[in-house]
C-alpha cells in the first residue's frame, strides 16, 4: 500500500457549545446520582428498582455515549481530486469530486438559518457546520449546494479555486 499524498487544506473543528454539553450530560449524570443513592448509599429508587448491576451496566453505558458525542470533529480534507467533509467518529464521509464544483464563495451565515450546528439539509442544500458563522459555500455542477463551516474559509475557497480554474466569489 502506498502512503497517501498530505492534503491541500487540512481542518478540524470541535463542537464547542457549553449548553449542548450540558444538556447532553442530564441523563447520565441522572444516572450516577441513582447509581450512589441506590448502590453506594444502600436505598432502593422506586417501588420495584432496577437491579444493582442494571443500574451500574446502563451508568457506565450513557457516560460512554456523552463522551463519544462530545469527541465528535468536522473535518475537512481537500485532495487534488476531491473535497472530503466528515463529522468524524459518527458519520460517514461525504466526497466531492473537484470536477463538480462549479462555484466556491466565502460566506458569512448563521447557524439558525441551517436549523443549527451539525449536518443539515435545507431548501438551501446541505450544511455541514461546527462552529462559528464563516464558511464556503459550494454551487455544484448537478444543481447542489453545500456550506461547509470553517475557521479558515479564505484559505480552503483558496484552495479550491486553485482546482477548479478559478471559479471563486468573494
Amino acid at each position: 500500500m502506498g502512503r497517501s499524498a498530505e492534503p491541500l487544506f487540512h481542518e478540524e473543528q470541535a463542537f464547542r457549545q457549553a449548553r449542548v454539553r450540558i444538556a447532553l450530560a442530564i441523563v447520565p449524570t441522572v444516572f450516577l446520582a441513582l447509581l450512589i443513592w441506590q448502590v453506594v448509599l444502600g436505598h432502593p429508587w422506586g417501588r420495584h428498582p432496577m437491579s444493582n448491576g442494571g443500574l451500574i451496566g446502563w451508568s457506565i453505558f450513557l457516560w460512554l455515549v456523552y463522551l463519544r458525542l462530545i469527541t465528535v470533529k468536522l473535518v475537512t480534507d481537500l485532495s487534488p481530486d476531491r473535497l472530503s467533509i466528515s463529522m468524524r467518529g459518527l458519520w460517514r464521509v461525504r466526497r466531492v469530486p473537484v470536477n463538480n464544483i462549479e462555484t466556491v464563495e466565502v460566506v458569512t451565515f448563521d447557524a439558525r438559518d441551517y436549523g443549527g450546528y451539525g449536518i443539515r439539509s435545507t431548501r438551501a442544500g446541505k450544511a455541514y457546520i461546527a462552529s462559528g458563522n464563516r464558511g464556503v459555500r459550494i454551487k455544484l455542477r448537478k444543481g447542489g449546494r453545500l456550506l461547509v463551516g470553517s475557521q479558515r474559509p479564505d484559505a480552503l475557497a483558496k484552495s479550491l479555486a486553485g482546482l477548479t480554474a478559478g471559479r471563486v466569489t468573494a
